[in-house]
């Protein structure tokens, strides 16, 4: 299905209301670590959680908000994700094992938004629930996503990086994904923004880096050298953005030469903004996305209505406002 904003779901998967197999015998909520295949046993409701990631401070954030709210609600949950959010085939698997195991509802945010499909399809043959978090997969399986408004926060991040630059000039992105829709997004609700308000400003370069620190930081040399007007360069995600700002570090940048503008948040990109590396980045509020999804799938799991998009919210934060009460607490490290 397409997701919209806050567009309450007519209808109610009623076959999401038989209790389905498994739950964990510790009744706190427990969570499993990447890769694990033990199927819950017990009599909580059991929500199988696959993330695009698990190392990454943000998916490490969703995981500490799903195990909050999985404790309030006295449900069990299980939390798996590849070491990298390249690693499709490892995503599937872990979709499979979750599958197998008859869960009450499954919470997928996916890497790959067509691979997804066929294995999802499952799902809706086995009368499994299915929501999403962060990037949701193609089809119609799909009842909810709780996630940024990515275009939204694309659009915020060229704001501040016109505001940055003086409103002219030569800008360059460091994409995370050609692919998924997070990666899509908050590319297209950049460059789009600048076109469309910012005429003196030209994205000369987009390329992508995988979300890998090396990669990424190579990525940002070479435009660097291609480009010597280059006046600001914007990292899609966590690795992008570090992999920009080792990139300065590297070749040497008077501060202030190169404007940074980062993407989620996690200590290295709270430390560089600190030290005046990086200019700003744009937050997400992980533990918000992890919360609201065990909500919509504890929902739909007794068959209420869910509504169709979830806007968790997405924050600028800068060496003005790190401190501020309202910014920290959508900051994780």
């Amino acid at each position: 299905m397409k997701f919209g904003k806050k567009t309450a779901f007519a209808a109610v998967v009623a076959a999401a209301a038989i209790a389905l197999a498994g739950c964990s015998s510790n009744g706190n909520g427990g969570t499993a670590d990447s890769g694990d295949t033990d199927a819950p046993s017990g009599d909580e409701m059991y929500i199988a959680m696959v993330s695009k990631g698990f190392q990454h401070q943000f998916w490490q954030a969703v995981k500490t908000g799903a195990e909050e709210k999985a404790k309030e609600l006295g449900v069990t949950i299980t939390f798996d994700g590849p070491a990298a959010e390249t690693e499709v085939d490892q995503q599937l698997q872990m979709l499979q094992t979750a599958l197998d195991k008859n869960p009450d509802a499954i919470a997928y945010a996916a890497l790959d938004p067509e691979a997804c499909v066929p294995l999802l399809n499952q799902a809706k043959e086995k009368d499994i629930p299915v929501v999403y978090f962060d990037a949701p997969c193609n089809g119609d399986v799909g009842l909810s996503l709780s996630a940024t408004d990515s275009k939204v926060a694309g659009a915020l991040a060229a704001e501040h990086m016109a505001e940055l630059i003086g409103g002219e000039g030569e800008v360059g992105i460091v994409g995370h994904s050609q692919i998924n829709s997070t990666g899509v997004e908050r590319r297209d609700g950049f460059v789009e923004k600048i076109e469309a308000d910012y005429p003196d400003i030209t994205i000369v370069d987009i390329q992508y880096g995988d979300g890998d620190h090396l990669k990424s930081a190579d990525i940002a040399k070479a435009m660097i050298a291609a480009h010597p007007n280059l006046k600001g360069i914007y990292g899609t995600n966590e690795g992008s953005a570090i992999g920009v700002v080792n990139a300065a570090n590297e070749l040497g940048l008077e501060q202030g030469k190169l404007i940074i503008v980062g993407f989620d948040s996690g200590a290295a990109q709270i430390n560089a903004i600190k030290d005046g590396v990086m200019a700003g980045a744009i937050t997400q509020d992980p533990i918000g996305i992890g919360k609201q999804v065990v909500q919509a799938a504890y929902d739909a799991a007794n068959g209420k209505s869910v509504e169709e998009f979830y806007d968790t919210g997405s924050y600028w934060y800068d060496a003005n406002n790190i401190d501020d009460p309202k910014i920290a607490a959508v900051l994780y490290e």
